[in-house]
């Protein structure tokens, strides 16, 4: 081995053992912190936020929207079809299946 390079060799160790030491500290952290993380979600998890809680009650209007859309296509084409056989049109309560 020449000369040159028994230093660097020698060195190798001590310049290694920073990186030991940085990740070792890195997985304390994690250690440490990963508790708060846990419970910062399950605190996020159970509250909703006024955004939320109106995109929720949007989703449901939407939805209720869309179903009396539904029945009420469903009323017009039963009332069409007994008006094809002669018939007036049923009651609303007679409409429903």
């Amino acid at each position: 081995m020449p000369m040159n390079s028994r230093p660097l060799f020698l060195a190798a160790p001590l310049l290694l053992g920073g990186c030991v030491v940085g990740t070792i500290a890195e997985t304390a952290v994690d250690v440490v912190t990963l508790p708060v993380k846990v419970v910062s979600a399950g605190v996020d998890a159970a509250t909703t936020s006024q955004s939320e809680a109106d995109e929720k009650r949007g989703r449901e209007l939407r939805k209720a929207e869309e179903k009396a859309g539904r029945e009420a296509r469903e009323t017009e084409k039963r009332c069409r079809a007994a008006q094809r056989r002669g018939e007036p049109c049923p009651p609303p309560s007679e409409l429903t299946p």
